[in-house]
């Protein structure tokens, strides 16, 4: 006897018991030999992590397509792992330490501390995959992968010494994103622009003659960051601009440093910013060190790895330079500290000119909070150019699709214009860069340290001692190889030559540069071979209201809580429908609530089955069946398993979710089981009949429970238990087939219901919309009839009067006067409604409304309309007024049908 109420809790415990007992999820089981194999590799979660919503749909996502893939009968691999996470990781454990009053990373020593990072692995790494499987997550757990475990460091090893070899790695002095707080460079990924409220100052550089004397003439510059002004090697206007135009060619003196250095012409500037004169500090901004390289000037770094100000034999700095003594004061100050005095300097000597508000964005380190600096240091780069132009060739050639379509325009603009690829961190923990440094600073690239000892010893003909570099490579440097890697490469394993390729790729839009574009690189440079077929990448997952969930706003939803609460087949289900191709998702725990509704009603309508005899009968053929009811409940759900098929692999999840949802709760459980009640618990009914819809009964929720396994698996391997208890051979719904309901559909069988539900909705519809009390009966006239349509009312007149809450049925060749008139399939219906309704006052009320509703439209869609409501107001808002327009778009149809309805009335 099943449970008066489904109790998500203990059927996840019970049901992921089951699935680890049956070993359900390995791949390359026996009876799938020669099945096509199907593979997806997880985005590897970072190993200090937690289970976010971001995670919950895109795992989501992929254990829909696995699921799904597996019951078609294919061999798949879900490849689960983690990432090592470099910077997160370090920094979980610095805290750790210091939380615990033990001594600093530095003080421990690199080796220590490493295996302090293994240790805390160990011990408390990794729990985002008992989340993971929380979720039901259905990878072959078996084959979980690290970014350091041993076979995947050997292939990082191999890939950057061969790229090194082939001349596409190289160490160069660039600038980069530093974080002085962690002392590293870090990726663009890992860098947010902040608006923050500042200021624009304006210094006056006095111009100098040829011979370096001040000629009394002023050049202003503007400047958001007074303390680089140190660094500065020349200043730059527009060739454009009348104003500088004598001055170029010419040198200003750089106040506090006593440099001279020259006017450039250069597009760079802009005359509309500032003075339409800017500093040029190549060492310290992107865009400086481009401008900088144009006109041959050299860059001076002026901070040390912390930010600090770096003058004392600091021999770039002084040289061509004569600093005053309040300005190599300024040595080991913080950089925001030297501002203050910069500018204080600047002002006691009457070169400030003015100070102007100025908001601006500003880089933050994502996990740091500090402000970064572009930072001038010798680092490995790798050359990606020659490796995009494949990637590029691979999505032209179809090789790569991406879903949604649009993302391949971004893919190509990206990869056109992309930049060599800073691989290098100062951290300890990581991949260490295979690379040894004699005295002369000269770089040994090789495998092991013996390798590179006798690369030394045959450029210097002698045994020299050499120093490894201490830096380590890049995070999304070990996860570029993901694809393979977890595969085993670089041996040639049975895995590798049977699920490389992998198929699809599930991830966020927001990693398409730095993760993607990245595999495919890897994967066709190393592989020969584009690393997937299909990329479908999904958008954020926001708040009700739309904003992006942060823990600054306080609106973060932690999707174990909503596990906890609703299940986690009710939030699987609603991030699955909400999950509209190229659209971010505005979660509510209304939506949530709503699908735990929907678990319990698909749970009670498995009971209502179970109390009326209806058990699974392995005689049944629904090709047999010969009820109209039931042929017409087998073509619906035929239809269903069709289309959800079909959105599935087009990878329209939400459209999946609709269909599926629809069959479930309207057609199976509110049309089927209340039409069948009569003939389930009807005194009267002969046995045949009976027997036969308590058959099709438990057939159709079997399909059902295979038709929601995807999304909703704990729920359904649940009843697919309970409804196989007994059955030889049941095993488990996670490897059962997919339902196969070819041949069902019966065009006779649905005219006939789908006239009488069609019918009642109606009738229902126009109830609500004229305001018919619930409780009064009306009466239904069925105009011009023809045999067929009075044959099926006179079948079903009972449940018609019941459903529809009727007085009386009959059938005239004209309406009666003050009457709803409806359409159903090209029959007319008529309600009278006059002493049950004011029908003039419905019409007034109903005009009223729809005036007010194209009021309504008219405002938002002027306010869409205003150029400067769509620049200024935040993304949220303006979705939000989008949606309220179409909400009254849709509202003004249904007052327009009921206008329409009542005008002949």
């Amino acid at each position: 006897m099943m449970d008066k109420t489904f109790d998500p809790a203990a059927v996840e415990a019970r049901v992921s018991t089951a699935w680890e007992a049956g070993d359900a999820f390995r791949a390359g089981r026996p009876e799938r030999a020669g099945a096509e194999p199907y593979c997806i590799v997880i985005p590897p979660p970072n190993v200090t992590g937690t289970l976010h919503m971001g995670h919950a749909l895109n795992n989501t996502l992929q254990d829909i397509l696995v699921r799904f893939e597996r019951m078609r009968g294919r061999d798949v691999l879900w490849q689960p792992g983690t990432d090592h996470a470099g910077i997160a990781t370090q920094m979980v454990v610095e805290r750790r330490l210091a939380e615990a009053g033990e001594p600093d990373r530095r003080s421990l020593g690199r080796e220590a501390f490493v295996e302090r990072v293994w240790s805390w692995k160990a011990e408390s790494g990794g729990a985002i995959v008992n989340q993971l499987k929380r979720l039901g997550a259905s990878c072959d757990w078996s084959r979980e992968r690290f970014t350091m475990d041993e076979g995947l460091s050997a292939a990082v090893l191999k890939v950057f010494v061969d790229l090194h070899a082939q001349g596409l790695i190289y160490r160069d002095k660039r600038l980069v994103n530093w974080d002085p707080r962690f002392q590293t460079a870090i990726s663009d990924l890992e860098v947010q622009q902040v608006e923050v409220k500042g200021h624009l100052w304006h210094f006056d550089y006095p111009v100098v003659d040829e011979a370096g004397a001040e000629t009394g003439e002023i050049l202003t510059v503007a400047t958001t960051r007074p303390e680089t002004m140190l660094g500065d090697t020349a200043v730059a206007v527009h060739p454009d601009d009348a104003r500088y135009a004598a001055l170029v060619g010419r040198r200003v003196r750089l106040p506090l440093v006593n440099r001279l250095i020259p006017v450039v012409a250069d597009e760079y500037s802009d005359p509309q910013k500032g003075t339409g004169a800017v500093k040029i500090t190549p060492a310290h901004d992107f865009n400086d060190f481009e401008v900088g390289r144009r006109h041959g000037t050299r860059p001076i770094n002026i901070l040390d790895p912390e930010a600090r100000i770096l003058l004392a034999d600091n021999a770039d700095f002084l040289r061509d330079a004569a600093p005053e003594p309040e300005a190599l004061a300024l040595h080991g100050l913080d950089r925001f500290e030297a501002r203050t005095r910069v500018v204080a300097l600047m002002e006691a000597r009457g070169l400030l000119r003015e100070i102007a508000p100025n908001t601006h964005a500003v880089p933050h380190g994502d996990r740091s909070g500090v402000v970064i600096e572009p930072y001038l240091t010798d680092q490995w780069y790798l050359n990606v150019k020659p490796l995009a132009e494949r990637a590029l060739q691979a999505v032209r050639d179809g090789q790569t699709r991406f879903v949604p379509e649009n993302y391949e325009k971004i893919f190509f603009q990206w990869l056109e214009n992309i930049e060599p690829w800073c691989v290098s961190r100062q951290l300890w923990w990581g991949h260490q860069i295979p690379a040894w440094f004699d005295a002369e600073g000269v770089p040994y690239v090789a495998r092991s340290e013996a390798e590179a000892l006798a690369l030394a010893e045959a450029r210097h003909g002698r045994p020299v001692a050499l120093t490894r570099d201490p830096d380590v490579l890049d995070t999304w440097f070990s996860s570029a190889l993901w694809p393979f890697s977890t595969l085993g490469w670089p041996e040639s394993t049975p895995e590798l030559a049977r699920y490389y390729p992998t198929n699809t790729l599930v991830t966020g839009k927001d990693i398409l540069f730095f993760w993607v574009a990245r595999m495919m690189m890897m994967g066709l440079h190393v592989t020969d071979r584009a690393p997937f077929d299909t990329v479908y990448l999904h958008t954020l997952v926001r708040d009700e209201k739309g904003a992006k969930m942060s823990k600054s706003k306080g609106n973060v939803v932690d999707p174990l809580g909503l596990i906890d609460q609703y299940g986690a087949d009710a939030l699987r289900f609603t991030l699955t429908a909400m999950a509209a191709q190229g659209r971010d998702i505005k979660l509510s725990l209304s939506r949530v609530e709503g699908y735990r509704n929907f678990a319990t009603k698909l749970w009670n309508a498995a009971r209502f089955a179970e109390m009326n005899g209806c058990r699974l009968d392995p005689r049944y053929r629904p090709e047999a069946a010969r009820g109209t009811l039931n042929r017409w409940a087998l073509g619906e759900a035929a239809r269903a398993v069709a289309e959800v098929e079909g959105a599935l692999q087009a990878y329209r999840f939400n459209d999946a979710a609709a269909t599926a949802y629809r069959f479930v709760w309207n057609l199976f459980c509110d049309w089927y089981l209340e039409l069948a009640k009569p003939v389930l618990q009807g005194e009267h009914v002969a046995a045949p009949e009976r027997q036969e819809t308590q058959a099709t009964v438990a057939f159709l929720i079997d399909q059902i429970a295979k038709l929601l396994h995807p999304f909703m698996p704990f729920l359904t391997e649940e009843l697919w238990a309970i409804k196989g208890e007994g059955l030889a051979d049941r095993g488990l719904l996670a490897l059962a087939p997919w339902p196969r309901l070819g041949g069902l559909a019966d065009a006779e069988a649905e005219a006939e219901i789908g006239f009488i539900v069609d019918l009642v909705s109606e009738v229902r519809s126009a109830r609500s919309e004229t305001n018919v009390p619930a409780g009064a009966q009306v009466p239904l006239w069925l105009i011009g009839a023809d045999e067929a349509v009075r044959a099926r009312i006179v079948t079903w007149r009972d449940t018609l009067l019941r459903l529809a809450r009727l007085s009386e049925i009959r059938f005239a060749d004209a309406a009666p006067k003050n009457s709803v008139q409806l359409l159903v399939r090209g029959s007319v219906a008529a309600l009278p409604l006059e002493g049950i309704v004011d029908l003039a006052a419905e019409v007034a009320r109903l005009r009223k409304e729809a005036a007010k509703g194209e009021g309504e439209i008219r405002k938002i869609e002027a306010k869409l309309g205003n150029a400067d409501f769509m620049a200024r107001a935040p993304e949220e808002v303006v979705e939000e007024s989008r949606e309220r327009r179409d909400a009254e778009a849709a509202r003004l149809v249904k007052l327009r049908e009921a206008l329409a309805r009542l005008s002949d009335a």
